[in-house]
């Protein structure tokens, strides 16, 4: 029963993180590249999953009327309310591979950061749009090699200031900073209280497109 329950916490779990690549790559489409309409065989070539774990992943969005699947493709109608599902369904403190406390300030750790490494949450907004709502004391970043990581920042774990989640297979495809949306449910999970100012200026420059 214990291994039984094991199995299917894990498939739980790995079909929940397909899910949230397949709504990623829907939601890049249609904030970064304005295209709404995808079929789910396109959706499957462009992140290397099967036909059954898209059509997984939008059958909630149907039910909320969020998408609208036709005969041979489907549109996007409410990018706000598909967004606001990921959020929901995003657990970011589980992905945190290695979070330690670093005497430097963000923009040294983010200048010594890996190149494997894509940033998140503060600074991968800052990077993407040149901008910063407030000071922020703390940097996310995905990255594969968390090893090359703790040689650099061996820190000592209190009271934690760089964290470092698990990056995926597909997510160098969007460049060195984390796409749009993920930069949004990713701050939409942080506890940090200039998470809301940032959370802000993203909400004011995706107005109209989330419509």
């Amino acid at each position: 029963m214990i291994i039984e329950r094991f199995i299917n916490e894990r498939t739980i779990k790995e079909n929940m993180k397909k899910s949230e690549q397949v709504i990623r790559e829907m939601l890049f489409q249609c904030m970064e590249q304005k295209n709404r309409r995808l079929t789910q065989r396109e959706l499957s070539a462009k992140i290397g999953t099967s036909l059954s774990n898209v059509h997984h992943a939008l059958q909630p969005l149907a039910k909320m009327g969020a998408i609208t699947i036709n005969r041979r493709s489907f549109i996007m109608v409410s990018p706000r309310k598909i967004l606001l599902y990921w959020a929901s369904m995003r657990n970011l403190q589980k992905d945190i591979a290695y979070a330690t406390r670093v005497d430097e300030s963000v923009s040294a750790m983010e200048k010594r950061m890996p190149g494997d490494a894509i940033f998140t949450a503060y600074s991968g907004y800052k990077l993407k749009f040149k901008d910063m709502p407030a000071d922020y004391s703390e940097v996310y970043v995905y990255a594969e090699d968390i090893a090359e990581i703790k040689r650099r920042w061996k820190g000592d774990g209190n009271r934690p200031n760089l964290f470092v989640l698990r990056k995926d297979k597909n997510m160098e495809r969007y460049g060195k900073t984390a796409t749009v949306a993920n930069l949004f449910v990713d701050l939409w999970n942080l506890r940090e209280w200039y998470a809301k100012d940032f959370l802000r200026a993203l909400e004011a420059k995706l107005n109209g497109i989330l419509e």
